[in-house]
């Protein structure tokens, strides 16, 4: 079993299941192992680590009643306040219906941006006037069903990944930016600026973008140079306004200022650069790259509330207000003892969302899919745990969600 616990209560013989924290803030290469060393111990408290998950199945355990189970850890603190809000009341097409819309937008959108980013590489102008019929397609369709393009948008090849990335960060900054109640206008802004934010990656080496492996510290290097090579595309372009400018160039500052390229800390950031930070990170670790499958998006929304000074905090509350604590593909575990795929969000509650469950961990084997609406009062049954996908080895579950909606 999987417990969440203070890094003072750890020791020796405990299985490492995972750091609650960045990746970037420890030393160690490994993302779960067996405590064998006492130094391992103490580089963990030395590095500001301050609670891991172990699993009491590979390792040692801790004294009863000192840890969080994984289901007590559901709903983390970190979402307590957001839970406890409403979701906003829009009217908003069927999933069904959106998804079909969607899925003409993102194909359109992948080519128009791959085009454009080609333009970029051969040194020629861009116009931002070009995109804004695009960002008007993506605007629209999250507007009518958000979970829809986000999601789709997600279900990226390697291959095209740094295209469909900046499509999908548009519509995450779209997302965001009705969530925070801005304005026509703006949101248009902060939907171009989504969708030019990494243009700086066509300054880069395909060999190094595409790689599988760890990239060497030389071409790490390399890749934060992004930022600057886009900004600088991007001010000898036309029709580019001052909010793609700074996205372009801050969207890897942090507020503890241990971003790049500029350290800036706090208000230095501006509003729609910390929108981009969040965007842009959820959807890089949720997405299949070169070298690491995809996160699921339930995890990743967790792991990220666990980075102490990368994001905004309102920002980010904000953002899981507009997706959900468990967005459109994520998997979970019921009350029921089954599994189950998340298909749309509810309108009463953000721990309630339309599932489709297909799985008995009694039976430990498939069942046939059950779309289950945990917001209706008769419904019983309710989420208990995120779960990992790669845990469990399937294969092919958004096919679940993005079906779901033709017989709900």
């Amino acid at each position: 079993m999987r417990k969440r616990i203070s890094v003072d209560q750890l020791r020796t013989g405990m299985y490492l299941q995972e750091i609650c924290g960045s990746w970037m803030e420890h030393p160690f290469w490994r993302k779960s192992f067996l405590i064998r060393e006492v130094k391992d111990l103490q580089t963990l408290r030395d590095c500001g680590i301050t609670e891991v998950w172990i699993d009491t199945a590979k390792g040692k355990d801790v004294a009863e009643g000192q840890a969080r189970t994984e289901v007590e850890a559901t709903i983390d603190h970190q979402f307590q306040e957001v839970a406890a809000e409403p979701p906003r009341i829009v009217e908003r097409t069927s999933l069904a219906d959106e998804v079909r819309v969607a899925t003409r937008i993102v194909a359109h959108a992948k080519e128009a941006v791959s085009s454009m980013f080609h333009e970029a590489r051969m040194g020629r102008a861009l116009d931002g006037g070009d995109a804004l019929s695009l960002v008007e397609d993506i605007s629209a369709s999250v507007y009518r069903n958000p979970g829809a393009i986000i999601s789709l948008a997600r279900l990226k090849n390697k291959d095209e990944y740094t295209y469909m990335h900046s499509v999908a960060v548009c519509a995450l900054m779209v997302s965001l930016a009705r969530q925070l109640d801005l304005d026509e206008q703006q949101t248009r802004a902060a939907g171009l600026a989504g969708l030019l934010h990494d243009v700086g990656k066509m300054a880069i080496p395909d060999e190094i973008l595409n790689k599988p492996g760890n990239l060497t510290d030389d071409e790490f290097a390399r890749v934060k140079t992004h930022p600057e090579e886009g900004h600088k595309m991007l001010l000898e372009g036309r029709n580019i306004d001052t909010f793609a400018l700074d996205v372009c160039l801050h969207h890897h500052e942090k507020m503890d200022g241990t971003g790049y390229p500029g350290r800036l800390k706090a208000d230095e950031i501006s509003l729609f650069a910390r929108m981009g930070a969040v965007c842009d990170v959820y959807d890089a670790i949720t997405s299949n790259r070169p070298y690491k499958a995809g996160w699921d998006p339930a995890e990743s929304m967790r792991k990220m509330a666990e980075w102490t000074g990368h994001f905004d905090s309102q920002i980010f509350q904000a953002f899981v207000k507009s997706l959900g604590i468990y967005p459109t593909g994520s998997l979970v575990r019921l009350e029921s003892g089954r599994l189950a795929i998340v298909v749309e969000q509810s309108g009463n509650s953000l721990l309630t969302p339309l599932v489709r469950a297909f799985f008995s961990l009694q039976a430990n084997s498939r069942i046939t899919p059950e779309l289950v609406d945990l917001s209706r009062p008769h419904v019983s049954d309710k989420i208990i745990a995120r779960e990992d996908v790669a845990r469990w080895g399937f294969k092919n579950l958004d096919e679940l969600w993005i079906s779901a909606g033709e017989s709900h």
